[in-house]
């Protein structure tokens, strides 16, 4: 199939799937548009970033995001009716996060961890309750699309152990949400402070890398999130990917049920070094030595996977439908 062909295919199963979500992705590409504007025209900072910068960003995973429920919806079986309300709660949530993003940008103040006023810890508190909302649906998604499958058991694991990682990522923001002993500190003085922070071992916006704004300095929880959040997405690259490799559907499973746990293992290696103050690209012996683990392991689950004898997975390429 042409690229354009299977472009187009993925709209229009994302449509058929719900329309809502694609909507919210097309409307996260405008956002995005906008945003990009705004870091051109706009010199303000927050945090030491670029004010739009945080727009840019949440406008680019809301797009990813977006979509690709979209399209899995668009391959149920059954449970549509409730993927679908689910879909629902998801947009409204996604569109109260951002929009307040945008709006905190505008005005030219922090919207994460952000108590200074009343407003802007309404505002914060608000997006807390927004984000636990869209953790909760996007979890009845999946076990709806857990239940449901897809039309191949390659894909079915790709999608199934995708969506373990998207609720991972998202939990793991909930790490960047506690107050810093520091910040504590001034609160009781009655200082007013951000209350959370996503670097480690040095303060919010401290000089950062191009285009993510990632510490390097020090620890950036940040990275563990994005890693995360974009499980589903690198997944199901994958196993788009992996047939021009393998042919049969039985090694193609294996593969993708090692590379997904190889991935969780990035998430986890990279919060953990996040934790212990490291820059991503500043690693100590220790976190390379753990890599390197990561990496051999994978290799060897790799070589086994593709070996004729002995089978991690087994059974008919079509995925029986759980009642």
């Amino acid at each position: 199939m042409k690229p354009f062909s299977r472009t187009t295919a993925v709209l229009r199963t994302a449509l058929h799937g719900s329309r809502a979500l694609t909507w919210l992705s097309a409307v996260m590409g405008v956002l995005l548009l906008v945003a990009v504007v705004g870091l051109v025209a706009d010199g303000r900072t927050v945090g030491g970033q670029p004010t739009w910068l945080k727009p840019a960003k949440f406008a680019s995973s809301f797009i990813a995001y977006g979509l690709s429920l979209a399209w899995m919806i668009g391959h149920l079986r059954r449970g549509r009716r409730t993927a679908r309300w689910a879909a629902y709660v998801i947009v409204v949530m996604s569109v109260l996060e951002v929009g307040i993003i945008v709006f905190q940008a505008a005005r030219g103040r922090a919207s994460h961890y952000n108590e200074a006023t009343p407003l802007d810890e309404a505002l914060w508190n608000a997006m807390g309750a927004t984000i636990a909302v869209l953790w909760v649906a996007t979890a009845v998604l999946a076990v709806l699309l857990w239940r449901g499958g897809m039309p191949d058991r390659t894909s079915t694991w790709a999608v199934r152990l995708g969506m373990v990682l998207l609720l991972l990522g998202l939990l793991q923001g909930f790490t960047m949400v506690v107050p810093t002993a520091e910040q504590l500190a001034l609160d009781e003085q009655g200082v007013d402070a951000l209350m959370g922070a996503h670097a480690v071992g040095v303060s919010d916006g401290g000089p950062g890398m191009p285009l993510t704004g990632w510490s390097t300095t020090g620890g950036d929880l940040r990275i563990g999130h994005f890693v995360g959040m974009h499980g589903l997405q690198a997944v199901l690259l994958f196993a788009m990917l992996v047939p021009a490799l393998v042919g049969d559907v039985v090694r193609r499973t294996r593969l993708v049920v090692v590379f997904s746990f190889a991935y969780a293992g990035l998430l986890v290696l990279v919060t953990w070094q996040a934790l212990r103050g490291q820059p991503l690209l500043a690693p100590d012996a220790l976190t390379l030595a753990v890599a390197g683990g990561l990496l051999a392991v994978t290799a060897v689950a790799g070589v086994l996977a593709v070996a004729p004898a002995g089978g991690m997975v087994a059974g008919p390429s079509r995925v029986p439908v759980s009642g």
